[in-house]
């Protein structure tokens, strides 16, 4: 299946070469999808260059004018909804069922940004509450920040993508996007679409590339004020080497807990947990990764569980029938066999799953496990999940909370008191509560704590990262 985009970067609302071709491909059947340049150190140069003579005025654009851009380029996503699904499910490998969801969430992110866009002010500070202030008249408002750096992952390469360019367009700021090089023919339709609706040149540009090389060069511009990434806690670490002095937000891992209280629906957890676990092949931070179930309740969890594990339908993204398909590619297929045959090595059991076809491994639950395994400690970010027992509600927190991460946790209960419990000790960005963690509105603010990110996401939220606040102080007597 051949995919028609525009093979080219996205510079300056110009659409131009690059280097190096990269392939983009079908991630179920390996085909060539098309091949896109990479971008040379003075294709990114030219990006910000274009991006910062932009900023001006995107900035000087009337917050009507932002609104009515983004919420055009919604109704063009919900006009070409199909068409970008399937581009979605071809190059991600995602369920097209999912894919589609994921456009619906795009358009959401671009709905809310084109209102948010009407909804940025700043206040009165009242400077004469101190001596020093008696004669004063104060206020702040927010400035766009310029240019922003967009790095993006490939398991969302719409929404997340939503998620970093609608809030900096919404704040007046221009933008340099550098999608995950594997999946980059999404950004390039949501790039042709800005520049459909009227997106000043210059406001958006897209440059595609390895993180090694186009990354580092994009964050490490000193014209950049801001650099927002979603992806690993060790790439975050290298950005901050490499950015200096400027504003980020990182979206990083999770190793997402689930808790299971012995009054929980089980059916219904079950079902929930298996779609949070296996929906793109568990690659989402906050996939369900372990499940601590009360041992009362423990062995008949684990049979329904494996039996919602079991009717999940894998095979080709784009077949309607389809829960779950490949990995992003065989290499993860393979580290993700790897970890699991390390923890059966060491005692832990596969009640279902387990085993690989190419980039394809199918969905895994295990038992008997222990807290140092990686399929544990380490984020696996793939379709597997572990079931583990404990006797106290106090002691399933205290296992939940043992993590370096800290970005969604969730507990099933109908208990207030054990709700409050676990709002007190969990230490994580967000806590869902009869639901799984990779549960996510797209306007709520969202963001880990710990190794699991810097910063929240959510459009209004993610448009306060993208300001600059700026204060006014009048002296009255002077006027």
């Amino acid at each position: 299946m051949a995919v028609q985009v525009r093979d080219r970067l996205f510079i300056g609302g110009h659409w131009v070469g690059g280097g190096d071709p990269v392939e983009v491909r079908n991630k179920y059947t390996g085909e060539v999808l098309t091949t896109l340049p990479t971008a040379r150190r003075e294709d990114v140069d030219a990006a910000v260059g274009a991006a910062s003579t932009a900023a001006e005025r995107m900035a000087e654009l009337p917050a009507h004018r932002r609104a009515e851009i983004l919420a055009r380029v919604a109704a063009t996503l919900r006009a070409r909804r199909e068409e970008v699904a399937r581009l979605i499910a071809a190059e991600a490998g995602k369920a097209l069922k999912y894919a589609r969801v994921e456009v619906d969430r795009a358009i959401n992110t671009f709905t809310v940004a084109s209102e948010e866009a009407k909804r940025i002010h700043g206040e009165t500070v009242p400077l004469d509450a101190v001596p020093q202030g008696e004669g004063y008249f104060g206020f702040y408002v927010r400035r766009p920040v310029g240019v922003v750096a967009a790095i993006t992952p490939f398991n969302f390469p719409l929404n997340l993508v939503a998620h970093k360019v609608a809030p900096a367009i919404a704040a007046g700021n221009a933008v340099v996007l550098k999608p995950a090089t594997s999946t980059p023919l999404t950004a390039v339709v949501l790039c042709e679409i800005l520049e459909e609706v009227g997106l000043p040149a210059g406001g958006i540009n897209l440059v595609v590339g390895p993180g090694g090389t186009v990354g580092e060069w994009l964050v490490s511009d000193e014209r950049v004020a801001k650099v927002t990434f979603t992806g690993s806690t060790d790439v975050a670490r290298r950005i901050t080497e490499c950015a200096g002095i400027k504003k980020v937000t990182f979206e990083l891992g999770n190793t997402s807990p689930v808790i299971v209280a012995p009054d929980a629906d089980l059916e219904d957890v079950a079902r929930r947990c298996a779609v949070g676990a296996y929906y793109n092949s568990g690659q989402v931070c906050l996939s369900v990764q372990r499940v601590y179930a009360q041992q009362k309740v423990y062995e008949p969890f684990v049979e329904r569980f494996v039996g919602a594990a079991e009717s999940m339908v894998v095979g080709d993204p784009l077949d309607e029938r389809v829960d779950v398909g490949p990995m992003i590619d065989e290499r993860e297929a393979v580290r993700i066999e790897r970890w699991v045959r390390e923890a059966v090595d060491g005692g832990a059991r596969v009640l279902t799953g387990g085993r690989r076809e190419g980039p394809v491994y199918w969905p895994t639950v295990l038992v008997d496990v222990r807290p140092e395994m990686k399929v544990v400690a380490h984020e696996a970010f793939a379709p597997v999940a572990s079931v583990i027992p404990y006797d106290d509600f106090e002691e399933a927190l205290r296992a939940a909370d043992r993590t370096a991460y800290g970005l969604q946790a969730a507990v099933f209960t109908r208990d207030l008191g054990r709700l409050f419990q676990a709002i007190r000790r969990l230490n994580f960005g967000g806590i869902v509560v009869n639901d799984v963690p990779t549960f996510r509105v797209d306007h709520m603010p969202y963001g880990g704590n710990r190794q699991s990110g810097v910063g929240r996401e959510g459009v209004r939220f993610a448009i306060e990262e993208m300001t600059n606040i700026q204060m006014v102080a009048i002296r009255v007597a002077g006027l």
